[in-house]
């Protein structure tokens, strides 16, 4: 599955680097291909990974990819892992919280750009500003059951195969702002060498040079 990623703990679990390898590209699919690699993705990560983490990429691809790609991605799962996903939506009509951890994760993810996040987001419709906060980084990315580390990874490969440039330029940043090494970073995007261009690899680790460089972006 290529080179190792450093193990990154998620709070009740610790993934292996094989695991973190087949989530990357479990969100990269998802995200942008079509449904004979999803399962390919899906088949190689089957008893690799803690179907729980699986479960929790296919939750927050919906942020990404939208539902009908999540909604597919789900369906495609449910052949392989046949269990009943649990239910962990606790307090789930606690907005108010949702909001507060939503502010925490994201300030973590854009570091010293958050105000400036914030200001163009609300600039451009102050609702989609809310619903990034409680929605986005709240209710999905705050969410225990995958560390924000690997969630970040997961999106960058995401960003990468749908070819989001601004926003894979903000998240490998706010990989880097939580903590994720610049070499585990570069893996993940290696990890993706057979499902991406080889133009937009190449682009896409000189968009990371500038990142380390400091170079910033803010969607």
């Amino acid at each position: 599955m290529g080179d190792d990623i450093e193990a990154l703990p998620a709070g009740i679990v610790t993934e292996s680097s094989v695991e973190a390898i087949c989530l990357v590209r479990v969100a990269a699919a998802v995200a942008a291909l079509d449904e004979t690699a999803v399962r390919k993705e899906m088949k190689a990560a089957h008893n690799r990974v803690d179907p729980a983490f699986v479960e929790e990429v296919i939750l927050q691809s919906y942020l990404f990819a939208g539902f009908p790609r999540a909604l597919n991605a789900a369906r495609i799962w449910r052949t392989f892992s046949r269990e009943a996903a649990a239910a962990t939506l606790e307090q789930a009509d606690d907005i108010a919280g949702w909001r507060e951890n939503g502010k925490r994760t994201c300030e973590t993810v854009y570091g010293s750009a958050y105000e400036k996040l914030r200001t163009n987001i609300r600039e451009l419709h102050p609702l989609l500003d809310d619903w990034m906060i409680t929605e986005g980084y709240g209710k999905v990315l705050s969410r225990p059951q995958l560390s924000l580390k690997l969630r970040e990874l997961c999106i960058v490969a995401a960003c990468a195969a749908s070819g989001q440039q601004r926003q894979l330029h903000s998240h490998l940043r706010g990989a880097l702002n939580a903590g994720v090494s610049p070499d585990a970073v570069e893996r993940t995007l290696d990890a993706l060498s057979d499902l991406i261009s080889a133009d937009r690899l190449v682009s896409y680790k000189l968009l990371f040079a500038r990142v380390k460089r400091g170079g910033s972006d803010v969607h």
